[in-house]
């Protein structure tokens, strides 16, 4: 079954698309020598990201907050785990986002639309994500703060 695309259409040869020679594909991947080498490594992933992400620096102080007003209220631990995994599953969005520019960015010298689709798309996971984040952390901290305040 093919699927039409007005933007595939304009798609070009993978042959012009390629982002790197023959030699460098056929190089072995670089790996961590050592689990506190990936470790560094993974430290360094966090670090650029909440440098260079605006988003990922409100959505951090947000989660944060949540998790000094979750402890504050009094929630279960298990209400405490459901905040903390909407919580991380905004981060990650935010993580994966960041991936997305970085290769879009690189294997693009010129702003092609479905480089555009994807950030865009990458983009809206992230906001999907601290949506539904915020609709859980109403209704797990709403009562709390109804009978804090009511």
């Amino acid at each position: 079954m093919t699927v039409e695309d007005p933007l595939l259409d304009r798609f070009v040869e993978f042959d012009e698309l390629a982002i790197c020679d023959e030699e460098s594909i056929r190089r072995p991947p670089v790996r961590s020598r050592n689990i506190t080498e990936s470790f560094g490594h993974a430290i360094a992933g966090l670090r650029y990201t909440l440098a260079t992400q605006r988003n990922a620096r409100v959505h951090l102080a947000a989660a944060v907050a949540a998790f000094l007003v979750s402890v504050a209220l009094g929630l279960s631990p298990v209400e405490l785990a459901i905040v903390g995994l909407a919580v991380a599953v905004v981060v990650f969005a935010e993580l994966l986002n960041t991936v997305v520019e970085a290769v879009v960015d690189l294997s693009c010298v010129e702003i092609h639309p479905l480089a555009r689709v994807a950030k865009d798309v990458a983009a809206g996971a992230v906001l999907w994500s601290a949506i539904c984040s915020v609709i859980i952390g109403v209704l797990i901290l709403g009562p709390y703060v109804l009978r804090l305040f009511g």
